[in-house]
């Protein structure tokens, strides 16, 4: 089975940002990251996506408000 695709939507001031990043990163998982600050595209995706604040992240199509790291661990066992 392939692993998830996983997207991260990030503003670079923001410490849950940082701290959903490194916990992928330890993971060892490969994401994509975007920067909703710096990025046009990121900022359209995020808008699109009805999201009024950072971290969000995408696990397929299955979205995550904010660091959660019990329910992130329960999609990423899934």
């Amino acid at each position: 089975m392939a692993a998830p695709r996983i997207t991260l939507y990030t503003m670079r001031a923001c410490p849950l940002c940082r701290q959903a990043k490194h916990y992928l990163q330890r993971l060892g998982l490969r994401f994509q990251e975007f920067d909703v600050h710096n990025n046009i595209r990121a900022q359209k995706a995020f808008a699109r996506l009805g999201a009024r604040s950072v971290p969000v992240i995408m696990i397929g199509e299955t979205r995550i408000d904010g660091f959660d790291r019990k329910r992130l661990d329960g999609l990423l066992k899934s």
